[in-house]
C-alpha cells in the first residue's frame, strides 16, 4: 500500500481516541485524523479518504453501526469495531458487521492503558489486515443467497454417507460467511460440525445464536464436556481451544483448555482440526475459510493424512487471504472454492451416487 496505511480513529473518549492513536502511529499506522462521534467520522473517510477505519461502537449523535452503514454507503471504506465486553455490545457488534464492518477487536477492560498496551501488537496487526480488504468486493462476493441458490432442506438427488464431521476454522472476516456456509447446509447430510472463529470471550455465545437462527443445525457455544451428535454444531468457546476428547456410539465429547495460544490465538483451528484427526474414524472434513496468520495449516495437514478431505476458500472471496493461502501452500488442500460454492464442495465430500 503505497505510503503505508492511514486510519481515522472514532470514539467518543478522549483519552480512548488517544490510546488508540498513539499505538497505530507507533505501530507504523498514520493517524489521518480522529472522529469524536459517528458524525464526525463519516466527514473524516470522505474528508482524508483512510484505508481503514477503527469505529467505537457506542457514540453520540450517530453510533458506529450508523456511521459504518453510512460509510458504505458513501465511501466504501474497511472498518474494525472496536467493541466493549459486554451482551449488549456483542448483539450491536454483529449488528456492525452485518452492516459491512470487516471485523472487531474487543475494548480492554479495567486499566485500560495497560491492557491496551499489552493487546498493542494484535490491534495493529488487525488495522492492517483489515485495511486490505477490499470491501467492494466483500459486499458482492458475500451477497444473500436466493431461495432457489439455497436448498437447506437437502437434495433428493443425493445420498450422503453416514457419521460424517465437519471442522470450520476461520478469522478475520469469518462470521459472515461461517454463517453463510452453515446456512447452506442441509441438515439431511447429518454432520457434527465444528466451529473454531478467532473470536475473544464473552461473544462466542452471540455467534452460535445467530448461526443456530441461520441454519437448520442445533448450533450452540462448546462447553467442557459437551457431546456433538449428527445434525448438532458446537462453536469453540472465546478464549478457550476445543479439543475432541473421544467418540464413541456417534457422538463427539470435547474437552475445553486455556492450554498456552497457538500461532498466537485461543481457541486455535490446529487444536481442533489436530484432535479431530487423532480421534475420528468416519467420514471427515476440514474447511479453512477467510482470515490473518497460519492458524489451521497444519491442522489442514494432519486431517489430511488422516484420510480427511480438505477445503479452502479462494482469494478473491477471503476477506483476508492469510489462512487459506497458507493451508493450500501445504499442498493438502483437495479443494480451493469461492465461498458460494462451499456448501457444495463440502456436500460433494459425502456423496454417493443414487439410483433409480
Amino acid at each position: 500500500m503505497p505510503g503505508g496505511t492511514r486510519a481515522v480513529v472514532a470514539d467518543d473518549s478522549h483519552f480512548m481516541r488517544s490510546v488508540i492513536s498513539d499505538i497505530l502511529e507507533e505501530g507504523g499506522i498514520e493517524v489521518a485524523t480522529e472522529a469524536k462521534n459517528g458524525r464526525e467520522a463519516v466527514e473524516a473517510v470522505i474528508a482524508h479518504e483512510p484505508d481503514v477505519v477503527t469505529m467505537d461502537v457506542e457514540m453520540p449523535e450517530m453510533n458506529g453501526i450508523e456511521a459504518t452503514e453510512k460509510i458504505m454507503a458513501e465511501h466504501p471504506t474497511p472498518v474494525l469495531m472496536l467493541s466493549a465486553h459486554t451482551d449488549e455490545n456483542a448483539d450491536v457488534t454483529f449488528e456492525a458487521l452485518d452492516k459491512g464492518a470487516v471485523d472487531f477487536f474487543r475494548k480492554p477492560g479495567g486499566e485500560v492503558s495497560m491492557e491496551m498496551s499489552r493487546l498493542k501488537d494484535q490491534l495493529v496487526d488487525i488495522v492492517k489486515s483489515v485495511a486490505e480488504v477490499d470491501v467492494g468486493n466483500q459486499a458482492r462476493s458475500a451477497s444473500p443467497q436466493t431461495d432457489e441458490q439455497t436448498s437447506r432442506g437437502g437434495d433428493e438427488s443425493r445420498s450422503y454417507v453416514g457419521d460424517p464431521t465437519l471442522v470450520i476454522g476461520s478469522s478475520t472476516g469469518g462470521p459472515k460467511m461461517v454463517e453463510q456456509v452453515m446456512a447452506e447446509l442441509p441438515v439431511a447430510a447429518d454432520f457434527r460440525v465444528l466451529i473454531v472463529q478467532h473470536m475473544p470471550e464473552g461473544f462466542t455465545g452471540r455467534f452460535a445464536e445467530r448461526i443456530d437462527a441461520r441454519s437448520d443445525y442445533d448450533v450452540r457455544e462448546a462447553t467442557g464436556g459437551a457431546r456433538l451428535a449428527g445434525g448438532e454444531a458446537l462453536v469453540a468457546a472465546g478464549d478457550r481451544h476445543m479439543e475432541i476428547k473421544n467418540y464413541r456410539n456417534g457422538r463427539l465429547r470435547v474437552k475445553l483448555t486455556q492450554d498456552p495460544p497457538e500461532n498466537s490465538v485461543r481457541p486455535a483451528v490446529d487444536v481442533t482440526m489436530r484432535t479431530a484427526a487423532d480421534v475420528v474414524d468416519d467420514p471427515l472434513v476440514g474447511v479453512i475459510l477467510t482470515g490473518m496468520g497460519g492458524d489451521g495449516a497444519d491442522g489442514i495437514v494432519r486431517l489430511k493424512d488422516a484420510g480427511a478431505r480438505t477445503i479452502a476458500q479462494d482469494e478473491a472471496t477471503s476477506a483476508v487471504y492469510g489462512m487459506p493461502k497458507r493451508a493450500a501452500e501445504t499442498g493438502c488442500v483437495d479443494s480451493v472454492l469461492p465461498i458460494d460454492e462451499i456448501a457444495s464442495g463440502i456436500l460433494d465430500t459425502i456423496t454417493t451416487e443414487v439410483t433409480s
